[in-house]
């Protein structure tokens, strides 16, 4: 059954699953892909539903990034995306590798001094700036065309007898031009004659409506870590936070290995993942995340969220028992952990899953395949979660150390840490 076939309860269930981005194509003018503006959407009805800017934008940066990702979304070509006053003076908007984006600045933006010297900062960061819905020539317009590279000319805004010399002056301040709302043959005919070098419109095509699985609430944990980044928390700190909050680090690592970074080596801990990626850039990641989150799921309640902790806990436990003088693989067991029930919020299996992301070789065959010391500490950790005997597998393991006494007070103490930690938020 196609989206358009759903019943609306059906409908409104996939809505409540599932995140959307519309992606428009800006072609060339010999009609090949150029560039992609990336637009928000609700749900999997192909037209915008916008009440806030801020949260908009902050969405689809989101989706692009950390959900469906950058190479499904864009390929080898830039995104355009649409940016209020808010996010273009805060640091988020350095999520954004400027080599893949192109900062649309929304046509409700009023141009002063501020903006202008944001605007020169972002353009030697690396960004292209273009300008949106351009109608007709004005003070504010001229004002603003030295910090631009792009202008967005609106086809069905612009009265015809204007489009010429409109066209034509902003052709001599050396601008790209890009007619929007191409909707005919005699329209892209007549951007073309006129100089246009870009094109965008129903012409061409209607925007694609991409889909990815909805992430659970973050909000909470998004709070606390945002509290500690801005006292300059330390390693150790911010990494006991994160253990708290299994979705966050999803989408930590999702950043870690982002085209901003680039790492091309694996992470195996939370510590090298928070090092990798900078306290900066965690913080703007999470503000961004902040932005974009509308889930009000209580998360003390949710029971992955719960036994994604409990699981990643039980884990460096046991292997600190087994290995006290080993940290490396305390940490590569909570990680093991964490990563174990993501396939589950992301709706999918652990191998397509865990592609995606550079963890440790070690840790990725300990989920798909069991394999190793790690792999059989989570098979340890799945039974014992679930109230069963763990005993058996530990002795098949090796693991003589962990007795059942042992195995009882280890499952204790994870399940205990979780709620102290749970009583300390709600405070």
């Amino acid at each position: 059954m196609s989206a358009g076939d759903a019943t609306p309860a059906a409908a409104a269930q996939d809505d409540a699953q599932y995140v959307y981005l519309g992606r428009q194509p800006i072609l060339d003018r010999h009609g090949a892909p150029h560039a992609y503006e990336l637009l928000f959407r609700a749900g999997a009805h192909n037209y915008a539903e916008i009440s806030d800017d801020t949260q908009m934008t902050a969405q689809v940066v989101v989706r692009t990034i950390g959900g469906i990702g950058v190479p499904a979304v864009l390929g080898q070509h830039r995104g355009f995306v649409n940016i209020e006053r808010r996010l273009l003076f805060s640091d988020i908007v350095h999520l954004m590798p400027p080599e893949r984006f192109v900062l649309e600045i929304l046509e409700t933006v009023r141009f002063d001094m501020p903006l202008a010297r944001r605007l020169v900062e972002l353009r030697q960061a690396g960004f292209q700036i273009a300008l949106d819905d351009v109608r007709d020539l004005s003070d504010e317009l001229f004002a603003m065309l030295p910090y631009a590279d792009i202008v967005k000319i609106d086809l069905l805004q612009t009265p015809r007898d204007k489009l010429a010399k409109l066209a034509s002056i902003l052709r001599g301040h050396g601008k790209t031009l890009l007619a929007e709302k191409v909707e005919t043959r005699e329209d892209f005919a007549l951007a073309q004659e006129l100089g246009f070098q870009l094109f965008q419109g129903y012409f061409f095509a209607r925007p694609q409506v991409l889909a990815a699985p909805r992430n659970r609430s973050l909000r909470p944990g998004l709070l606390r870590l945002l509290a500690l980044l801005s006292r300059d928390a330390g390693i150790f700190e911010l990494e006991a936070e994160l253990k708290l909050n299994p979705s966050v680090v999803v989408q930590l690592l999702r950043l870690v290995n982002s085209s901003a970074f680039g790492l091309g080596r694996p992470i195996s801990s939370l510590r090298e993942a928070i090092i990798a990626t900078g306290t900066r850039q965690i913080a703007r990641w999470a503000q961004l995340l902040l932005y974009a989150d509308t889930d009000d799921r209580p998360w003390r309640t949710d029971p992955l969220v719960q036994l994604a902790a409990t699981r990643s806990r039980f884990m460096e436990l046991a292997a600190s028992w087994l290995y006290p003088a080993d940290g490396d693989f305390a940490d590569a067991a909570f990680m093991t952990g964490i990563f174990s029930l993501v396939h589950v919020v992301l709706g999918s299996t652990p191998r397509a899953v865990l592609e995606k992301l550079a963890l440790a070789p070690q840790i990725r065959e300990a989920i798909v395949s069991r394999a190793g010391e790690l792999g059989a500490l989570l098979g340890i950790a799945e039974v014992a979660g679930e109230g069963g005997d763990a005993a058996p597998l530990a002795a098949a393991a090796g693991f003589a150390a962990l007795t059942p006494a042992v195995l009882s007070e280890l499952n204790l103490s994870a399940a205990a840490w979780f709620g102290v930690h749970v009583a300390e938020s709600a405070v």
